[in-house]
């Protein structure tokens, strides 16, 4: 079947892209190479700005469990701590449960799914897209989103080269059971990275941290650094004694590539990590996913309509893109660069201690305006 639109990866972009697109009765195809329900690396705190475009979509986040995140908390090494209101807040929710219920509204409206895929390969000839996958099928489109992560072996075959990173860095997720304020989230340093905790559904939290690579090389494993670096950190060291840890073991994901990457490659729109990735202490990277989503797929609809051409798709969702993110992201590689080192994060925590009149706009640096 040749569809209008096909999605390469069905995380949060991928789905709210297929739902926007599904509503406006286009034949939209989405390839996941995963079997919902299921758990990825995410911090799984979702920005204000995106709750009320998602009960517009039919999702109900109170039935669902989210908690409702007000407050923040930022730590040094040594456990020097600053705590702060946010002024949008957010909520928090796992993905597990999120992605589930996109994909069943995506469903309901008429969206076909081919799970546990991979595209192999995507070539474009005059004016249509073929997509090879490992299951040998073949797919043609008007238009393909690209929604597959931070990484994937599809930019390997699509030569898709990105900016060289000084620093490697490894994502670890948990979710645990343990005494801590459902509206706090909080944000603990350690030597090389930071771990960010925050409530999710069921009385469950979400520990997620980043870490530069060689902690676990130099320490022999990811257990062994968590002893050995993480805790350190009196808050870490609490959390990693006292927590109940849910997942037999941790999801994890290397290579973590923050330099900028292109919103649109050999034709195809990229959304979501797939576009770029913010660092997770700006705790925005959902709700980024979501907003770029929701910009591909008007401009999108205007091309199958034939308001606009090729060319000025791709030129306006880079315009609309940089406009939106860039430079959100480029503020939270600059933020990142206070965190992870001793001296650092305690010269920053001091000096908002003393001037918190700059906490504000540090915070809405990251943020995004609400999605109307």
């Amino acid at each position: 079947m040749n569809y209008d639109v096909i999605i390469v990866g069905g995380g949060l972009g991928g789905l709210i892209a297929s739902i926007q697109l599904a509503k406006s009765h286009y034949q939209v195809l989405l390839i996941e190479k995963y079997n919902y329900p299921f758990n990825k690396v995410c911090g799984e705190y979702v920005s204000n700005e995106v709750k009320p475009f998602l009960k517009e979509i039919g999702l109900d986040l109170e039935s669902l469990g989210s908690t409702n995140i007000n407050r923040f908390q930022l730590t040094s090494i040594k456990g020097k701590s600053l705590e702060t209101p946010l002024q949008m807040g957010g909520f928090g929710i796992s993905r597990y449960t999120l992605d589930y219920e996109l994909f069943k509204i995506a469903k309901s409206l008429g969206v076909t799914f081919v799970l546990n895929t991979n595209v192999d390969d995507i070539q474009k000839i005059n004016e249509t897209f073929f997509l090879e996958t490992n299951t040998n099928q073949t797919f043609e489109t008007k238009v393909v989103i690209g929604s597959y992560g931070k990484r994937a072996k599809l930019d390997k075959s699509l030569f898709r080269e990105f900016p060289t990173q000084t620093q490697a860095f490894v994502g670890v997720k948990y979710h645990i059971k343990y005494n801590f304020p459902k509206d706090l989230i909080a944000l603990h340093n350690f030597k090389g990275g930071y771990c960010g905790i925050s409530a999710i559904e069921d009385d469950k939290f979400c520990l997620c941290y980043l870490s530069d690579r060689k902690n676990v090389k130099n320490s022999g494993g990811i257990n062994e650094m968590e002893k050995e670096i993480m805790c350190q950190n009196p808050f870490l060291f609490d959390i990693f004694h006292n927590a109940e840890f849910l997942f037999e073991h941790p999801l994890v994901i290397n290579e973590i590539i923050f330099t900028p990457k292109s919103a649109v490659h050999k034709n195809i729109l990229m959304v979501g990590d797939t576009a770029g990735l913010i660092t997770p202490l700006a705790g925005n990277g959902m709700s980024i996913a979501i907003r770029a989503a929701v910009i591909a797929s008007k401009l999108i609809s205007n091309f199958l309509q034939k308001k606009i051409s090729r060319v000025e798709l791709e030129a306006n969702y880079t315009e609309e893109w940089n406009k939106n993110f860039k430079n959100r992201l480029w503020r939270g590689r600059q933020l990142q660069k206070l965190f992870g080192d001793e001296f650092n994060s305690n010269l920053a925590i001091s000096v908002l201690k003393k001037m918190p009149f700059l906490i504000k706009p540090i915070i809405r640096a990251t943020h995004g305006n609400v999605i109307q």
